[in-house]
């Protein structure tokens, strides 16, 4: 299964008091159904719909429900760069409407810095499933879709850095034991060592003919 990540940027940032302590939230349109999106993918309604679902039971009712600042490289949610708590997921049409704490982390501390400080944030979904390419030009989001978190607090999601999504888009994620992990694709793998041995070789090069050179 391949890691999927979508970002929206059409998300408010609202500040609530309660009993004179003030907390900030997310919130926006954090997942979206039957139409392409930014990235020419699609999810069907009935599958987004299923996961959302048990989301919210396992995750959502049970204060589990966390994200990241920052675009993370895998399905699995890291407590050091926690910054926010899903509160709430609600379905209108096509669309769910997301809501999200932010919390006294480091990491939710640096996202209210930046907040105050007029830096516009948006939000990524994450999940893992199969994509299937279609006639129309799209991708499909297969049945196994399985949602990992509702939303991470993303910079500048209207342009996404390409060497974060072709990183994200090389690797496949399958189940060990009941366990996702990640699994390398081959030849991603080998073009990377490749290059690093060449540099190495490049770079012992150099350094001998700097020898070379001091010794004349």
């Amino acid at each position: 299964m391949k890691l999927i990540t979508e970002e929206i940027n059409k998300v408010e940032f609202i500040v609530e008091e309660v009993g004179g302590k003030k907390s900030m939230f997310i919130e926006g349109v954090f997942l979206q159904t039957e139409q392409p999106n930014r990235n020419k993918r699609v999810y069907k309604r009935n599958v987004m719909e299923r996961e959302v679902k048990r989301y919210t039971e396992q995750y959502i009712d049970n204060g589990r429900a966390l994200g990241e600042l920052g675009h993370p490289d895998g399905p699995t949610v890291n407590l050091d760069r926690v910054s926010h708590k899903i509160v709430s997921l609600r379905q209108e049409g096509n669309n769910f409407i997301g809501k999200a704490k932010l919390l006294d982390t480091p990491m939710g501390k640096i996202a209210k810095n930046l907040i105050d400080e007029g830096v516009t944030l948006g939000v990524s979904s994450r999940g893992v499933g199969s994509l299937t390419e279609t006639r129309a030009g799209y991708k499909l989001v297969g049945e196994d879709f399985m949602l990992a978190t509702a939303a991470d607090i993303v910079a500048d999601p209207s342009a996404p850095d390409a060497f974060v999504q072709g990183i994200m888009e090389g690797k496949e994620w399958v189940f060990v034991n009941g366990v996702l992990t990640e699994q390398q694709v081959d030849d991603t793998r080998s073009t990377i060592n490749k290059l690093v041995v060449a540099r190495e070789l490049q770079e012992k090069k150099l350094e001998l003919f700097s020898d070379f050179l001091s010794n004349l």
